[in-house]
């Protein structure tokens, strides 16, 4: 890939860090990300309200405040313009609740739908959540259920119950803003962060010890499953992305004897507009966790960071 240098990115893809990061000056950088997908979900609100959603989570896992957006969608002639009214009504609804201001974009027919936005956010060069400052000692805390992906298979193949759609919904239309907050109110003794999404749980960790050259002990017990994820599973609702997340990050894994096939699964799979990944110092564990939730969050301690060891990766 042609590369070019500038002293002022302070995160690029060099890192596979969630967005990049430009500073503008020594107190100030802007926080740039793009996403944009097909419809997982039927209703076109909500689908609107997903795609905002996960393309705002990558300024929110950099330690950044999100300002402004564009819009792109990808929208069929013959489609009604009814249903592109709702979508961007769904996504206009989450950015005015992020307060990030959309400021225009770029719309192309195409024979499929596709939505999501270019997001620019602010944060302080000095308060950068990127993979790489992830320290030996810390802990791991999670901040969203994982399962989205399975269960959003299980919808296509029509196997998904009520209760596991409406599960799946409520998490992937959560913002990750909550968690920034608390994250910003710990301050310095928040390490590194990344959103959990197309390279699922284990795919995100990766990057996470890759980049900042240290193992990670996952105790998988205490990783929350989204209702119907463990269902979704078993009814063999697994998409070909997950698979490609077991091929790629598999390798840099070992999974202890008594773990079980499904739960190995579900740490591969795609989310979409998944929750926070954070490393965070043992000793302001629990001011995270309790600044989350008083916000109305419910984060998880999940894991370890380990001097770098091989496996890189461990789950118990």
């Amino acid at each position: 890939m042609p590369r070019q240098y500038d002293p002022n990115v302070l995160v690029g893809f060099d890192t596979a860090d969630d967005a990049g990061v430009y500073k503008l000056s020594p107190d100030l950088a802007v926080v740039q990300t793009v996403d944009f997908f097909t419809p997982i979900v039927d209703d076109p609100f909500t689908f609107g309200q997903i795609a905002a959603v996960n393309a705002l989570s990558d300024v929110y896992a950099m330690g950044g405040r999100p300002f402004s957006s564009l819009a792109m969608v990808c929208f069929p002639e013959k489609e009604d313009l009814q249903t592109l009214g709702q979508i961007l009504s769904g996504g206009l609804s989450k950015m005015i609740e992020a307060g990030c201001t959309v400021i225009g974009g770029h719309s192309i027919r195409d024979e499929e739908i596709k939505f999501g936005y270019a997001v620019t956010g602010s944060v302080h060069p000095n308060r950068i959540l990127a993979n790489g400052g992830a320290k030996a000692g810390d802990v791991l805390v999670l901040t969203k259920a994982l399962g989205t992906g399975v269960i959003s298979t299980a919808i296509k193949q029509g196997k998904a119950k009520p209760a596991w759609i409406e599960a799946a919904t409520k998490s992937m239309t959560t913002l990750n803003k909550l968690a920034a907050e608390a994250a910003a109110e710990v301050g310095g003794d928040v390490h590194a962060a990344t959103d959990i999404t197309g390279f699922g749980f284990l795919g995100h960790a990766r990057e996470i010890a890759v980049a900042s050259k240290v193992s990670l002990r996952i105790n998988s017990a205490k990783i929350p499953m989204l209702a119907g994820a463990v269902e979704s599973v078993r009814a063999a609702c697994v998409s070909a992305g997950l698979k490609a997340n077991r091929e790629f990050a598999g390798c840099v894994v070992e999974f202890g004897p008594n773990l079980d096939e499904i739960t190995k699964t579900l740490l591969f799979d795609p989310q979409t507009a998944g929750g926070l990944l954070l490393a965070i110092s043992a000793s302001a564990s629990d001011r995270f966790l309790r600044a989350f939730q008083d916000r109305g969050g419910d984060a998880k301690l999940v894991g370890e960071v380990l001097p770098q060891t091989d496996p890189l990766i461990m789950i118990v």
